[in-house]
């Protein structure tokens, strides 16, 4: 951890919602550790701070900053996070529930869970372990939060659903789980897809928190998508800040397998979204990721959709290739299924993406031109799960 004290100097920029919104600040140093190298007194940074936690400063105050993240340099997570105001002392929050989330952290904090007891969902989802399924919902699993607007874009450009008197683009709901950043309301790309009528409601699960209902698992998460907010397809991504390290099995997405075992128990079709690029230097990222060859062909036992976007040329043949040694049989472990999903109109959907919703399509530090692959390949896994939900109707 390091530490800093600093004066707020503007807001640059609030989003979210009433009551949980996020913002991004300009922020002086004004005190710095006697040892401290970097970040000294009069340097100005940015600085993260959730509503929920501390209220938003206002110019002028003094804050106490963290900023081991903005001092690596790191990309997602970049920024100094506003521990607490120093001169405020926030309202408590209304009383109610009993869920910790970030338990035993000192920014630790309490949230009414939609499966904790004396709640008006409890009954539903204290169903016996067998009785209360997602009845066939469409899953979509992916690994990184990236993907989220892709696979929305992918979603509604499902033609069926678009004709005049059509039922419209599916109902989505998006579940965020712990292995990125634990706040909802960093993500400003949800914030927006929320405006612009793209995502129904969130659910955080497990120590995420700051969705729409709280969840404590991922099992109960998913229900509640289905059952309390009426989900026609859910989609499961951790939220910003995907973590790796170079190792077969030290990822954040890792977890990926462990969802699709999740929406397999609980009589769902998981719609894997593969991580898929053309563009990364790294050679275990090109074509299908080794992370999805993991999450999906390691770690998942339970059966689910692979969607192969139908790429054209060398990349084209490599996750051809790579896809199907996901889907050949398992000696451990139901097969997956294979689904080619044509390209015809995803990348005008993804063109469209941020005149519609204000959210620029961006992976790695990489657009839509260059890194088509990517985004492809999620749009393909959302337009699959449009067709699967419109069956359910």
């Amino acid at each position: 951890m390091m530490w800093r004290d600093g004066e707020v100097l503007s807001v640059h920029r609030v989003w979210g919602r009433e009551g949980g919104r996020c913002a991004e600040l300009g922020v002086r140093v004004v005190a710095a550790p006697g040892n401290a190298t970097a970040l000294l007194p009069g340097q100005e940074c940015r600085a993260v701070v959730y509503e929920t936690l501390t209220g938003l400063p206002a110019g002028g105050e003094r804050v106490r900053l963290e900023v081991s993240a903005l001092d690596r340099g790191l990309g997602t997570g970049g920024h100094a996070m506003v521990l607490t105001r120093l001169d405020v002392l926030p309202e408590d929050p209304v009383p109610g529930g009993h869920l910790v989330k970030a338990r035993y952290m000192p920014d630790q904090l309490m949230v009414t869970g939609v499966d904790e007891q004396g709640t008006a969902h409890h009954g539903l989802l204290s169903a016996p372990v067998g009785g209360l399924t997602l009845g066939g919902a469409p899953v979509v699993v992916a690994d990184l939060h990236s993907s989220l607007p892709a696979v929305l874009a992918g979603i509604r450009s499902w033609s069926p659903g678009h004709g005049p008197g059509g039922p419209g683009p599916a109902r989505v709901v998006y579940v965020m789980t712990d292995g990125g950043a634990l706040p909802l309301p960093y993500s400003r790309a949800v914030a927006a897809l929320r405006d612009a009528g793209w995502l129904e409601a969130t659910v955080t699960a497990g120590q995420a928190w700051g969705g729409d209902v709280e969840a404590v698992s991922v099992h109960n998460a998913l229900l509640a998508a289905r059952h309390v907010l009426g989900a026609e397809v859910v989609v499961v991504i951790q939220g910003p800040g995907n973590l790796g390290t170079d190792t077969p099995w030290g990822f954040s997405g890792v977890a990926c397998g462990d969802v699709v075992n999740a929406v397999g128990v609980l009589g769902g079709r998981a719609v894997a979204c593969l991580r898929v690029s053309g563009a990364d230097p790294r050679g275990r990222h090109r074509g299908v990721s080794h992370h999805s060859m993991t999450a999906l062909g390691r770690v998942a036992l339970a059966g689910a959709d692979v969607v192969v976007p139908a790429l054209p040329g060398a990349l084209g043949e490599q996750v051809d290739r790579q896809a199907a040694q996901l889907c050949a049989p398992r000696a451990l472990g139901e097969s997956h299924r294979r689904v080619d999903v044509p390209l015809e109109g995803l990348r005008e959907a993804l063109e469209a993406v941020e005149e519609r919703t204000g959210v620029r399509l961006s992976t790695m530090g990489r657009g839509l031109a260059q890194d088509e692959a990517a985004f492809l390949a999620a749009a393909a896994a959302g337009r699959h799960a449009a067709e699967l939900a419109a069956r359910l109707r």
